[in-house]
């Protein structure tokens, strides 16, 4: 596809991917309840969402809803029931003071890929973007195999961006609490956004 058309959407995902939301949401809890570790795992099936999105909205929602229905319904109760287990495991840590590099026990990076994936799939601002504004800046019928190949590059690497960004600035916000309070307060404020998320991928 042109350059210019590249650009735009490139520039209007940047945009609405920086705005907060579930899924910004859920990372950044993520991060600071847990640490980064396990964190890119999650990112990438919260991108990997945007690529099914963005396959949905160039060759045709409707057809392809009817079809997977069964597997995105399991897929998002699946992920959502994760994210409220994560949410749990928060509330009910430890609030004694620790070295907040320290690590936690090991996520399976497929569990944490599919919390990522149901975060996006039942994401509402992730769905308007590519079924509602999406058609409104790019002719979706004219687009080609290679210039669909450039939309899904031109996807992961804007969200890579953003999603860096965003876990790189959790994780140092995530040093400053160290006290037992402290640590209480961050526990139960992410693990209830984190059950804020799930809730959110469940009812949609």
């Amino acid at each position: 596809m042109d350059l210019a058309g590249l650009l735009l959407f490139s520039s209007a995902l940047f945009i609405a991917a920086a705005s907060p939301g579930p899924g910004i949401a859920a990372i950044v809890a993520r991060v600071l309840g847990r640490g980064p570790k396990g964190a890119v795992a999650f990112s990438i099936g919260v991108a990997l969402g945007d690529v099914v999105w963005l396959s949905f909205a160039i060759l045709g929602l409707a057809a392809l809803a009817q079809t997977f229905h069964g597997v995105f319904l399991i897929i998002k109760y699946l992920g959502a029931a994760y994210l409220l287990y994560i949410a749990y495991k928060l509330w009910t840590a430890p609030a004694a003071r620790q070295e907040v590099e320290a690590n936690v026990k090991a996520e399976h990076p497929a569990k944490l890929f599919m919390a990522g994936l149901a975060v996006t799939m039942g994401n509402p601002k992730v769905m308007v973007f590519y079924l509602a504004l999406l058609p409104t800046f790019l002719d979706l019928t004219r687009i080609t195999l290679l210039g669909f190949t450039e939309l899904v590059l031109a996807t992961l690497t804007v969200l890579g961006v953003v999603f860096a960004g965003y876990i790189a600035l959790a994780a140092r916000a995530r040093r400053l609490f160290t006290s037992p309070r402290a640590v209480r307060i961050l526990n139960r404020t992410t693990g209830t956004v984190m059950a804020g998320a799930a809730a959110a991928v469940a009812a949609r």
